[in-house]
């Protein structure tokens, strides 16, 4: 795989790689079956230990939003396939709609949806929604994705087609892994960190994935949730 460059004063990002030091001796055969092996068991525990915050989620959601309670958006997966990715539903109904017109009307706020695809004021989310957002709760279903194969627990975060321009030849990296639950991207700031270094943390992950690497990865992911930084 071809060399991943780094700003030299990204050394925040730099910090993170303990990945080349620690990586683990295996082929990459029983690499791969390693971390689907570690997948299955971390999601079907999670998802056992989760069952309570669930249920009680899904009931306040369908008490003060309506139905769906769920939403399955298409998103993009190894080898680009699409496939339905699950999350509680934290947007009005007519979310699209609402989206184009509240942009038309502030155009302040495109470039912000430009650089990151993301809008610290969103029109969209709802007030409980927001909240599910903030503590990640929200990407709980996904953990089911992640039992049925379309997901892994770290990996590029998934991607709908219209992202795919962002990532230019990167997109070749992007769908060689499966997608993720969290990441370099989610331990790096999240949204406050601009397209431009999501797509170059994407291809640095895959040129440097390892077993032991996505363990730290994982570790960073829970102060990252418990601070909820650039999480909106």
């Amino acid at each position: 795989m071809r060399d991943v460059n780094v700003n030299a004063g990204e050394s925040g990002i730099q910090r993170l790689f303990v990945f080349d030091k620690f990586k683990l001796r295996l082929s990459p055969r029983l690499s791969l079956f390693a971390k689907r092996a570690l997948d299955i068991l971390l999601s079907l525990t999670a998802l056992f230990v989760l069952v309570p915050l669930i249920f009680i989620t899904s009931l306040v959601l369908l008490l003060i939003q309506g139905r769906p309670i769920f939403i399955a958006h298409s998103r993009i997966g190894r080898g680009g396939g699409m496939f339905p990715c699950l999350k509680f539903r934290t947007m009005v109904n007519n979310n699209e709609a609402l989206l184009e017109k509240y942009l038309a009307d502030n155009p302040a706020e495109q470039a912000e949806w430009a650089a990151t695809r993301k809008l610290k004021n969103d029109p969209r989310i709802t007030p409980f929604g927001a909240f599910l957002r903030k503590s990640s709760i929200d990407e709980i279903p996904q953990l089911v994705n992640v039992v049925l194969g379309h997901m892994s627990i770290v990996g590029p975060r998934p991607i709908v087609p219209s992202e795919t321009v962002y990532y230019g030849q990167n997109y070749a990296d992007y769908i060689r892994v499966r997608p993720g639950l969290t990441g370099l991207w989610q331990v790096s700031g999240r949204s406050d960190a601009d397209y431009v270094k999501r797509v170059q943390l994407d291809a640095l992950y895959v040129a440097n994935r390892s077993l032991v690497g996505d363990l730290v990865i994982m570790a960073k992911t829970i102060p990252a949730v418990l601070n909820a930084r650039g999480s909106y």
